[in-house]
């Protein structure tokens, strides 16, 4: 059996993207950090998300069935930070950024790299986590920016690429 912290930090020195998903409609609006986020499938287009069970979003995500996953930008690390912060409230967190909403309804992030709205297509329990398989329905490009990862438990922008 593998020690947890010894899992955990090898699982640091895998860099991800920073993200924040955000989710509206019947059950309320909610948003939260993560990097937990990859692509399954380009036809059709959909990504999965694993959110651990216990996390305040992840009833919510499963009622309202709808979601953006806002791929954050280099700049954006203050903003990772605000929808982490477990002792803001929503208001909060939705008012420390600029969001145009996408054709389901559901907001994005302005200034976003990317912007991917999504219907939950399904969901599977693995250990403390759900992993949410998403159809992507809606899909914002943003500007040339670096991207933001987390490695080594910081956050890092990553440089442009060169000018060909």
């Amino acid at each position: 059996m593998i020690e947890t912290q010894l899992f955990r930090a090898a699982m640091a020195r895998l860099g991800a993207a920073v993200n924040i998903i955000v989710t509206d409609g019947p059950a309320g609006r909610h948003g939260m950090t993560a990097s937990a986020v990859c692509s399954v499938s380009d036809s059709p287009p959909s990504l999965l998300l694993c959110i651990n069970r216990s996390a305040r979003i992840h009833d919510v995500l499963k009622d309202n069935g709808q979601l953006t996953v806002n791929v954050l930008a280099g700049g954006q690390a203050g903003l990772s930070g605000t929808f982490a912060d477990k002792s803001l409230d929503m208001e909060a967190r939705f008012a420390a950024a600029d969001w145009t909403m996408l054709g389901h309804g559901v907001p994005a992030l302005t200034g976003a790299l990317a912007a991917f709205g999504c219907a939950i297509a399904s969901v599977v329990e693995m250990g403390s986590h759900s992993i949410f398989l998403c159809e992507v329905q809606h899909l914002l490009i943003g500007g040339e920016e670096p991207g933001l990862v987390y490695f080594d438990r910081q956050y890092h922008a990553l440089p442009m690429r060169a000018a060909a």
